[in-house]
């Protein structure tokens, strides 16, 4: 048999897969652990999951042997008043992943470059590569915040097609201000703003979508509707744009499950809101619990999870030792993040069980 391998794109050959993080079960298996003991705080999922009626909703649900609606009308005119755009500019996807990979197959050609700021979320680089452009990273600052200048004359050396900024940034924590924004908004390229964890932080541009023909806004429930196993997102896109998103994405890309819990959880918006609340206390709580340990360097955070950075010691050894105890944390091996953790903001219990986990390990 002749080497099939040589078939495969030769830049896809070289690609660098993604690494995912792992649920409960899979986690449970490897570590020997059983899942009621896991401390899972690797992922910024939110820990009260989704609101109690969504479940009610699930089982009540009398047709998912029927294919989904398509074009999620009836979820798209739900999510229209909630975030504050019509309905004509509301794209839904099976996470914002998917919003990121169709943006990028309608905008980028091979080579055609895509800048980001790293340290930031990798599926920015990772579908750059996919499709075969040219990813340029401009890095933050030493406060982890964006040089927009940089940024500004990166796009035009490279004659950038898209520059995507999550804001809140993950895995760092910051917020974008509205003033750069509209700075960004200026070039002459497509600027996505990536509000994963918006409703945790002080501030979106979600509003500013349609009076500037080069913005897009990505928003998601996995994070303040605690869907994230369900998997739906959605993007915030201009009309000039989204009619050419239509015309490549899947037809059935949102199953009726994620549909349903959605729409449930679109009319639970003041328990979500207060959930959310509860979160951001926690965060400060957290936050300054690991400002007062020794050897640990807690970074200001406006999303769902605390960017620490382990002064003394090992991270990926601290990292290690807390997984044998059932506590699980990000790790990073970049050199931007170097020596870093990312605490995902869980239960007032479980941070209380790290804390003492750290203590155990001589972080007081």
């Amino acid at each position: 048999m002749a080497d099939l391998t040589k078939f495969v794109r030769p830049d896809i050959a070289a690609l660098e897969a993604y690494t995912p993080i792992q649920p409960f079960d899979v986690l449970s298996e490897q570590l020997g652990i059983p899942i009621e003991q896991i401390i899972k705080l690797d992922a910024n999922e939110n820990p009260y999951g989704p609101a109690p009626s969504v479940a009610e909703a699930l089982r009540d649900h009398p047709f998912y042997a029927i294919y989904p609606d398509p074009d999620q009308t009836r979820l798209r005119r739900a999510i229209s008043p909630f975030i504050g755009q019509p309905i004509q500019r509301i794209l839904c996807g099976n996470g914002s992943d998917e919003i990121i990979d169709l943006l990028m197959r309608v905008l980028v050609q091979p080579n055609d470059v895509v800048i980001a700021c790293p340290p930031t979320f990798g599926m920015y680089s990772f579908n750059t590569g996919v499709v075969g452009g040219r990813f340029v990273a401009v890095p933050r600052d030493a406060n982890f915040d964006v040089d927009i200048e940089a940024v500004a004359d990166a796009v035009l050396e490279h004659q950038a097609k898209m520059v995507f900024l999550p804001s809140p940034n993950n895995p760092t924590g910051n917020l974008l201000a509205r003033e750069h924004v509209l700075r960004l908004l200026e070039l002459p390229t497509i600027l996505v703003l990536d509000e994963a964890y918006a409703e945790f932080s002080s501030g979106s541009v979600a509003d500013l979508v349609g009076h500037y023909p080069n913005l897009v806004v990505l928003r998601t429930f996995s994070k303040w509707a605690g869907l994230a196993g369900l998997r739906l997102g959605y993007g915030l896109i201009p009309e000039w744009l989204i009619t050419h998103l239509w015309k490549i994405k899947q037809p059935y890309n949102t199953n009726v499950a994620a549909e349903v819990a959605v729409l449930q959880s679109l009319a639970e918006t003041e328990a979500l809101n207060a959930r959310a609340k509860v979160m951001v206390a926690e965060r400060e709580r957290l936050f300054a619990a690991l400002q007062a340990i020794d050897g640990l360097t807690p970074f200001p955070s406006q999303a769902n999870f605390i960017l620490c950075r382990v002064e003394r010691g090992d991270a990926a050894q601290l990292k290690a030792e807390l997984a044998k105890r059932g506590i699980l944390l990000r790790y990073y091996r970049n050199p931007e993040l170097a020596n870093c953790i990312r605490v995902s903001i869980g239960l007032p219990e479980h941070h209380d069980a790290l804390l003492a986990a750290l203590a155990d390990l001589g972080y007081r």
